[in-house]
């Protein structure tokens, strides 16, 4: 079973998190990131992801598994959407388990992090003024 996917429309996180469940896991942590109406002073009226797919998912797999090696977790999951976004609407998912929270918390932080910063997907904001831009950290 894949533990990083891509995701072209809104998905349910209770799926991902039930795969999380383990008799090893004293501990479950996550991070959702959602879209919002603003960037750097600017109003946003919503976003597009998007992503070379195929080295997306292989990226995405391989920022779970070192997760897997540095961090004494249980398991760890990331969904990532793709496609046009309205405001309020679930853009990421992490979720990680561990038998205890300290190893859950620093997981989750590192996948989200390596994820935003690695995985080739890129956000296209619509700003409020009529102007869009791309944004994607160097």
């Amino acid at each position: 079973m894949k533990r990083f996917n891509l995701s072209d429309k809104p998905f349910d996180i209770a799926p991902s998190r039930d795969a999380l469940l383990n008799a090893h896991a004293g501990a479950f942590a996550s991070f959702e990131g959602w879209v919002r109406d603003h960037n750097d002073g600017r109003a946003v009226n919503g976003l597009r992801y998007e992503a070379y797919v195929a080295l997306a998912e292989a990226e995405g797999e391989r920022v779970l598994d070192e997760a897997l090696e540095k961090f004494d977790i249980v398991d760890a999951r990331c969904i990532h959407r793709i496609g046009d976004l309205a405001i309020g609407e679930l853009a990421v998912w992490v979720g990680v388990s561990a038998a205890h929270r300290d190893a859950a918390f620093a997981a989750s932080r590192y996948i989200i992090d390596e994820v935003k910063s690695r995985v080739p997907i890129w956000k296209h904001e619509r700003y409020a003024e009529g102007e869009a831009g791309w944004l994607h950290p160097e």
